[in-house]
């Protein structure tokens, strides 16, 4: 019989240990992959189901309204998305403070903000610079599917990712429990208790300038007066339709 030196055996040993854990691992990952996909699965049929009980609910307080000859008024929007529409020149410094602050640096960036007496006041000082309104579904949907990009890296050192998978939105907001891009979109419509971490994770969207441009009376005018800035409420998903 041959003698095999003991190296040799200690060799195999380590190596056989490592493929155990090798396996091991991929087996951990395996199920893992697979337990997430059912929990991704299950939360966006959670949310299928609360935007349609919404709706419902909202088409039964109007009947009911109806029937005893009054009006339903709806709840107020929560969420607003702001569009700029015009460039740097000729901003004053205050208007042009708030619009770094909103992260609105370039012509036709977008962005979501939650609405509160603070953001209003700060809206109603840039209105001649911007476009906004109160966004429905499919347009968060879209928005967030073709050109939402997310923050990776760290401070100073930003990198601007494509949603592509929902594995690169668990490696960036899975520690705030946001797992795939449904989770986004959910709080990004119904403003929930995550709205602000989901959305300075995002990139401010850079949209297309609008199909057939802003109309005969431009930018100057407010879009009451048949112009294109101020708030549309929510005659802007039309212009997100034709910018998207």
């Amino acid at each position: 019989m041959e003698r095999v030196p003991e190296s040799v055996l200690k060799k195999r040993a380590t190596q056989e240990k490592s493929k155990a854990a090798h396996v091991a691992k991929l087996k951990r990952e395996r199920e893992k992959r697979k337990t997430r996909k059912a929990e991704i699965i299950r939360r966006a049929e959670s949310y299928v189901a609360e935007y349609l009980a919404k709706e419902r609910a909202v088409i039964q307080a109007r009947r009911a309204a109806r029937a005893e000859g009054k009006f339903y008024v709806p709840e107020g929007a929560k969420v607003a998305f702001v569009m700029r529409i015009r460039g740097i020149r000729g901003v004053p410094p205050k208007q042009r403070k708030i619009l770094q602050l909103m992260r609105l640096r370039q012509i036709h960036n977008g962005v979501f903000v939650r609405i509160n007496y603070a953001t209003l006041r700060m809206l109603q000082l840039i209105e001649p610079y911007v476009a906004y309104g109160y966004p429905n579904l499919k347009s968060v949907r879209e928005l967030v599917y073709k050109r939402g990009y997310l923050k990776v890296g760290k401070p100073g050192g930003w990198s601007r990712v494509g949603i592509t998978s929902n594995d690169l939105v668990e490696q960036v907001l899975g520690k705030h429990g946001i797992l795939c891009v449904e989770d986004i979109i959910h709080e990004l419509y119904t403003c929930g208790p995550k709205f602000k971490v989901v959305n300075q994770a995002l990139w401010p969207f850079k949209l297309a300038s609008p199909r057939g441009g802003f109309g005969r009376r431009g930018k100057l005018r407010h879009f009451v007066e048949g112009g294109s800035h101020g708030n549309r409420e929510d005659l802007i998903n039309g212009l997100i339709r034709q910018m998207n």
